[in-house]
């Protein structure tokens, strides 16, 4: 998801109004809308420092928000593309069914993301059966990995990483925008 759907999505969850929030960000008077909703159709982008406030306001981690674009399903395929890169991802087939697997010929970093997704899996087993609520296994994801009680996860990619990637499917995104265009006006 584009930042500006994840604001408004943990806006909602607080059940919070775009001026309630931009107030509480320091934005006075008539420009604390006017800014968040700037924000949340991406017309302005938040510079880090404020995308930290929001976060703590939120209570969930500055990654949360900063999540690729993944509102097309070209955005997600080329998200998994980078997964693949970075992190060995694989797709695979099992019994007819398409599936996502880790590779494990780079045994550190499969190890590493196997104990990071088995630690989800562990949590999203707790809420199939009931034994957390749909709002703790929220919670544990979205202030991932401060909650994690497993001690399974290891070091993410550093935010230069992320802004690399995020300005990539920024690109490619535009990209295709222009290129729906001229294909319209053919």
């Amino acid at each position: 998801m584009a930042i500006g759907k994840r604001i408004r999505f943990f806006r909602n969850r607080k059940g919070m109004t775009q001026k309630q929030l931009g107030e509480i960000l320091g934005f006075l008077g008539k420009t604390s809308d006017v800014r968040m909703a700037q924000y949340e159709t991406e017309a302005r982008t938040p510079k880090h420092d404020l995308v930290k406030e929001m976060a703590s306001i939120f209570d969930v981690s500055t990654h949360a928000l900063t999540v690729p674009d993944i509102d097309t399903y070209i955005g997600l395929m080329h998200t998994l593309f980078a997964l693949e890169d970075m992190y060995g991802l694989k797709i695979g087939e099992i019994d007819g069914e398409i599936c996502l697997r880790l590779d494990k010929s780079d045994y550190s970093t499969y190890t590493s993301m196997f104990d990071m997704f088995h630690a989800w899996q562990e949590q999203a087993a707790k809420l199939e059966h009931g034994e957390i609520t749909k709002e703790e296994y929220d919670q544990w994801r979205y202030k991932y990995p401060e909650l994690d009680t497993s001690k399974h996860w290891a070091k993410v990619p550093s935010q230069a990483v992320s802004d690399m990637l995020t300005a990539e499917f920024q690109k490619i995104e535009k990209e295709e925008k222009k290129t729906a265009k001229k294909n319209k006006q053919k």
